[in-house]
């Protein structure tokens, strides 16, 4: 098992994966592990929603209604969804606490996407976290049967990893974001 620096250095986005996907049980396993990141008061203000299927397709109509486009501008933005064989939204639950904003439990409910991410890169799938400027639309959101105090953050594009050599990335992409107060 790789340690969480190893896991985060090694990971790489992968932007074309194959057919192979993980079961629901797999990605439950997972869960519990990326269950584990920061939660003031223990809210657990996130769930994750499996696409697979005729959902990614629905999922690609729905962001071409909401782009309002048509013809094929629209089929291209349609087809987006269908790049990977599983989609995994992940969703901000908020509520309102007197100690716990709401931005503080979108930024619990991304560290569960964003852990999850490493975890499925290091089971060996092809991993992508996607957004885009639909990503909070309401027909987006109705598409994922999102209730009101639901917030799509984005998703995950799961698939079977194809081989390619994982390069070193720059190693000093901290020293110039990093500063310290004294």
């Amino acid at each position: 098992m790789a340690s969480a620096r190893e896991a985060a250095l090694t990971r790489r986005s992968s932007s074309k994966v194959t057919d192979a996907a993980p079961d629901d049980d797999a990605i439950v396993s997972l869960l519990e592990a990326a269950a584990r990141v920061a939660d003031h008061a223990s809210l657990r203000p996130w769930r994750v929603i499996a696409l697979r299927g005729a959902a990614r397709a629905r999922l690609g109509e729905a962001l071409a209604a909401a782009a309002g486009l048509e013809g094929e501008h629209a089929s291209r933005l349609a087809a987006k969804p269908l790049r990977a064989p599983l989609l995994l939204a992940i969703v901000a639950v908020t509520t309102t606490h007197p100690k716990v904003p709401e931005w503080e439990q979108e930024a619990s409910a991304a560290g569960v996407g964003h852990v999850l991410s490493l975890l499925l890169d290091e089971a060996g799938w092809g991993v992508m976290w996607r957004t885009g400027p639909y990503t909070r639309h309401p027909v987006v959101a109705r598409m994922h049967g999102l209730g009101e105090h639901e917030r799509l953050l984005g998703w995950l594009y799961v698939g079977g990893r194809i081989a390619r050599p994982r390069g070193d990335r720059d190693a000093s992409i901290a020293a110039g974001r990093f500063s310290s107060l004294g």
